[in-house]
This record gives structure tokens, C-alpha cells and sequence, in this order.
């Protein structure tokens, strides 16, 4: 890691599908520790956007910098040992294991356990201790021996997140965390969202208004493929241009949920 480099820095970032520009000329800065949201209009480019920076879409040109090294080109469990790690809008967890045995997985290769056949996980003091640690600050340590399967929805986001953060990465990248759930479950989830990502850099996709005024420290709206507006949230709210082009009717009731 440079001094003095972002800890995400998306420069003129295009994606072409055949002859359709998705993603047209991406300029993006993210300073460590922020919690960045980004929205937009369905088939804006955000999950593209999300896939270009993960590594499972090649940008067609420009660069995408983690810490200031160029991650282009590289395979998504390569930018993972880098450091950024990400979830998906489908919860994507081991269901036939148990909470504690998927965020056992999820510390391994972090903690320097690579290929070896040679030790019994059961034997992994390090690796069971920061899966416990990691199942209290999910909340789910009451469920440690059940299998992700029968989990709720918002139990198995949640314990995805968990398994996200497990590897310690120190960006991360969640894709519509919320979708799905109701309203209070919402709003216990931007409070895990808020304790399990301290001193991480937070990207997320969302469509929620209310969870992206209450957790964003910053917005980047994203339409056609372009970003419109890169702002503290007030400014976003404010935003003419972004008003008429996404929030429009919602601005008012995304100022009253920002408030709470």
C-alpha cells in the first residue's frame, strides 16, 4: 500500500458489450474507511460497475487501483488476497454447513491456512477463535451449530457479511445487503452494517433510500453508465440534476428516513 493513495480508485473506466457502451468513463475516489453508496435507475450500470471492480468483468479500458496497484486483469481470488472482498444480491453461503463451520471457511486463507490436508480444522485454535469473534458480531453465536439453511433470510445476510469480512479485507463491497427484508430487519441490519465495517472502506449497492441516507458518508448516483453526482448525502438531496434523473418523488421521503 502507497501513502497517500485511495483505497479505491475507479479512472475512466469503460465496458463494452459488443457494440453497447454499459459503463462510459467512470471517474471514482474513495478514501479509506468511507462508506460509499452507490444508486441509480434499474440497468444503470451499478452491478457491472460492482463486476469490473471484483474482477469478474475485465474493464474494456481504464483502470481500477486497490491501495494504488492496478487490479486489472486479475482473477476475483486474487483482488480477494489483496483485499477487497464482496457479497452478491443472492446470498451466497455454504447452506449444508453449519453458522460457525461457513465462518471458519471464510478466516482460513487469511490466517496463512493455504493448501494443507496435513491439520484437522478442529485443531485451528486461531481459526475458531476469530469464527466465534466473528458470530458474536453478527449476532448469531445463538445459532452456531444450526445450518445456514435454516437460517431466516436476514440470518443467513447477515452471516454472509460475516463471511465477507471474515478474510480481512479492508474494502469491502456489498450488493444490495438489504433487498428482501423488512423493515425492521432493515434497520438492524444498517446497524451490523455499521459495526462489522468500522475502519473498513464500505461500498455498497442500494436501492433503499432510507439505508442509503442512514448509512452513506458519501453517494455516487450512477445513470447510463455514467456518475452523475459524487457527494456528501445533503448535497446528493439537493442535487437538481440528480432529482430529475433518479430520486424525484423519493427526495422527500429519503429526507425524513435520512433524519431518523
Amino acid at each position: 500500500m502507497t501513502t497517500g493513495t485511495h483505497a479505491l480508485e475507479l479512472k475512466d473506466l469503460r465496458k463494452s458489450f459488443g457494440k453497447t457502451e454499459i459503463i462510459r468513463g467512470v471517474n471514482l475516489a474513495v478514501n479509506a474507511g468511507e462508506r460509499i453508496a452507490i444508486i441509480g435507475p434499474n440497468g444503470a450500470g451499478k452491478s457491472t460497475l460492482f463486476n469490473l471492480i471484483s474482477g469478474r468483468f475485465e474493464p474494456t479500458s481504464g483502470d481500477v487501483l486497490l491501495h494504488g496497484q492496478r487490479i486489472n486483469g486479475k482473477k476475483p481470488f486474487e483482488i480477494n488476497r489483496l483485499g477487497l472482498s464482496r457479497s452478491f444480491q443472492i446470498t451466497n453461503i455454504f447452506p449444508k454447513l453449519s453458522v460457525f463451520e461457513n465462518l471458519r471457511c471464510g478466516v482460513l486463507w487469511s490466517l496463512g491456512y493455504k493448501y494443507t490436508f496435513l491439520k484437522f480444522l478442529a485443531d485451528l485454535d486461531d481459526a475458531n477463535e476469530r469464527a466465534e469473534e466473528l458470530m458474536e458480531m453478527i449476532k448469531l453465536d445463538k445459532k452456531r451449530d444450526v445450518l445456514a439453511v435454516n437460517l431466516t433470510y436476514a440470518e443467513q445476510r447477515a452471516l454472509e457479511i460475516g463471511v465477507t469480512i471474515g478474510g480481512g479485507a479492508s474494502v469491502i463491497l456489498l450488493d444490495e445487503p438489504t433487498a428482501g427484508m423488512s423493515k425492521s430487519e432493515t434497520a438492524r441490519f444498517i446497524g451490523l452494517i455499521k459495526d462489522v465495517t468500522v475502519g473498513k472502506t464500505l461500498l455498497t449497492v442500494e436501492h433503499d433510500m432510507g439505508v442509503v441516507f442512514g448509512l452513506a458518508d458519501k453517494i455516487a448516483v450512477v445513470v447510463y453508465g455514467e456518475v452523475l453526482a459524487f457527494d456528501v448525502p445533503d448535497a446528493v438531496r439537493a442535487n437538481q440534476r440528480v432529482q430529475e434523473a433518479y430520486l424525484g418523488s423519493h427526495v422527500a421521503d429519503a429526507q425524513v428516513q435520512g433524519a431518523h
